[in-house]
């Protein structure tokens, strides 16, 4: 394992890996995790970071880490563009070509992938992306009662080949559990089972038809200080990088049943994703805004509208029982259906054991 460290920094400064996630998956805890682990266990200095939105669940999360030997210091403290490990949290990350800039035939990429669904994720990748590692990380959480960032922690150790299982394990403790004693056991398994479970999907050799493993990527950043948008506007729909937060939702999605709706605006005023359509139109022989739909493309399932509607026009639905959805309104201020969306499939955490025991603990998700 120091051989391969000295390898490493033998041709560059840096270690550099960018995590891609949603809020929720545990991208923040599992970047911490790993550039703690750097410093205590693998004698390396670290430094990183998270970057993502005011409303942590749902949003576009990115993490940052940089690791260099102990005798330099890390002088670049900037978001990572060029990154040797690349980890995605969940596979529908995979339509979104951001997630994809500055990657090139050195970088290696793992993705946490549901079982079946290798090839559609591959089909994907880009080219020049020689090395991809995939692991089911949502059905090895369940089956140990762990969450989705301990097993990509474990799956990262087994990738970057100089990080020791018996480390790995100890950080893990370190940090889950003094606060999540209950867990611990289950974040082991977990941690243990992705790192024996991550399989090489791509391995292409360093030569060939595909680029050199040293190949400078060539794309630029598209905006900056000087390219911005005059005013600072964001125009991305919904303040998202795809504007679909349906792969946060953990199960559930609010029901809409219009016969009961009096269209008072309170499930409006609480939904802090713009999910619901209301349009002029006539409720009991008088003028007014009428609920029309949802925006299911923008809704997170926090189900904070269930909670306030007064009359249960809004239930709590499992999504599984609703792949079709009635009153499926897509917001036509913000519309754009890009060819990569796709149904997103129900989240089976919600009726997993590790959900229930998450439930009873006190603190909420670790």
């Amino acid at each position: 394992m120091e051989d391969c460290m000295e390898q490493i920094f033998a041709k560059k400064d840096y270690y550099e890996i960018r995590l891609e996630s949603i809020g929720g998956l545990g991208a923040n805890l599992c970047g911490k995790m790993v550039g703690e682990l750097a410093v205590r266990y693998l004698n390396l200095n670290s430094a990183g970071f998270s970057s993502y939105g005011s409303e942590k669940t749902g949003t576009p999360v990115k993490g940052y880490i940089r690791f260099c030997p102990p005798d330099r210091e890390i002088r670049v403290h900037s978001p990572i563009v060029n990154p040797d490990l690349l980890v995605i949290f969940h596979q529908a990350l995979t339509n979104d070509q951001s997630v994809w800039k500055g990657c090139s035939a050195r970088t290696q990429v793992i993705i946490a992938v549901d079982q079946g669904q290798e090839e559609a994720a591959l089909d994907r990748l880009p080219a020049d992306i020689q090395t991809c590692y995939a692991v089911n990380a949502r059905q090895i959480a369940m089956e140990t009662k762990s969450r989705i960032n301990v097993v990509m922690l474990g799956a990262m150790a087994k990738v970057m080949g100089f990080v020791a299982p018996e480390h790995v394990r100890q950080i893990c403790r370190d940090n889950l559990g003094r606060k999540y004693p209950a867990a611990l056991e289950g974040n082991l398994k977990g941690l243990d089972q992705g790192y024996a479970q991550v399989r090489t999907v791509r391995k292409y050799p360093e030569t060939g038809t595909k680029k050199e493993a040293s190949a400078a990527p060539k794309d630029s950043q598209e905006w900056g200080y000087v390219t911005a948008p005059i005013g600072g506007v964001n125009p991305r729909a919904g303040s998202t990088v795809t504007a679909d937060l349906s792969p946060s939702r953990q199960g559930y999605v609010p029901v809409f049943i219009k016969e009961r709706c009096i269209n008072c605006g309170l499930c409006d005023s609480t939904c802090p994703d713009m999910v619901f359509q209301f349009a002029k139109g006539t409720f009991k022989g008088k003028e007014m805004m009428v609920n029309r739909g949802l925006d299911y493309y923008h809704c997170k399932g926090c189900m904070r509208c269930v909670d306030v509607c007064p009359v249960n026009a809004l239930v709590r639905g499992v999504e599984a029982e609703h792949l079709e959805k009635q009153y499926f309104l897509p917001n036509q201020d913000m519309l754009r259906v890009p060819d990569y969306y796709v149904k997103a499939g129900p989240d089976g955490y919600v009726t997993s054991e590790s959900y229930l025991t998450e439930k009873r603990m006190e603190g909420g998700e670790v």
